[in-house]
């Protein structure tokens, strides 16, 4: 299946880490968002972000990104990465990991690495040199690029178009299947979940056994 593989796309936020903390403050962030812009307190703020997910999900059939939550809830999108920029500290909450390192320096040897992300520059930034992967990826694309989160179909396109790779050629690897690997499985690439550390650890071994 991997034959053709040339290119190894990982989403960021669950998949290279997997840190509760950090998602919280990411939510409450939104929520403090959302309270001021509906003018309700920061507990009616998150529930209605979480209503508001599970309406476009049973609608849609796929889980929804918080992004798009905030969208449909009024909010735009550049305002909400502000917010998360300037009030989330990433590095209070994340440490480098050596497997990680290790198996993304292995994976460079033999295929182009990027980041597709639905997290802004400064924070994904931010993050990569918290974990010790900074300067360790080809590419690296963030909702700054297009301001459209993913699943996002033009957006993907425009990605496979500046790596210069077809989707055969490329492996997309993420922590949520509706979002970060249904479009582009639907496209023809292969596709690998890992929603912790450990599972990602196997891509090694997948990518050299399918190849």
């Amino acid at each position: 299946m991997l034959n053709d593989l040339r290119a190894i796309v990982f989403d960021l936020d669950g998949t290279l880490y997997v840190s509760n903390d950090l998602g919280r403050e990411i939510n409450l962030a939104a929520s403090r968002y959302i309270a001021e812009l509906k003018r309700i307190d920061l507990v009616g703020a998150a529930a209605l972000i979480r209503a508001t997910k599970k309406m476009l999900s049973a609608a849609s059939g796929i889980d929804t990104p918080l992004t798009m939550a905030i969208i449909e809830l009024g909010g735009d999108v550049r305002e909400l990465h502000r917010r998360f920029s300037t009030e989330i500290e990433p590095e209070l909450y994340l440490k480098r990991d050596e497997r990680v390192v290790e198996l993304l320096r292995l994976l460079g040897e033999s295929f182009e690495l990027a980041i597709y992300t639905n997290n802004n520059v400064l924070l994904t930034t931010r993050i990569m040199k918290a974990l010790g992967v900074g300067g360790m990826f080809n590419h690296v694309f963030t909702i700054e690029d297009s301001w459209r989160p993913k699943p996002d179909r033009p957006t993907l396109d425009g990605i496979l178009q500046a790596i210069g790779r077809k989707p055969i050629e490329c492996l997309f690897v993420g922590d949520r299947y509706d979002i970060d690997l249904r479009l582009p499985a639907s496209l023809g690439s292969a596709v690998f979940l890992a929603k912790n550390v450990e599972e990602l650890l196997n891509l090694i071994k997948f990518t050299c056994e399918e190849s």
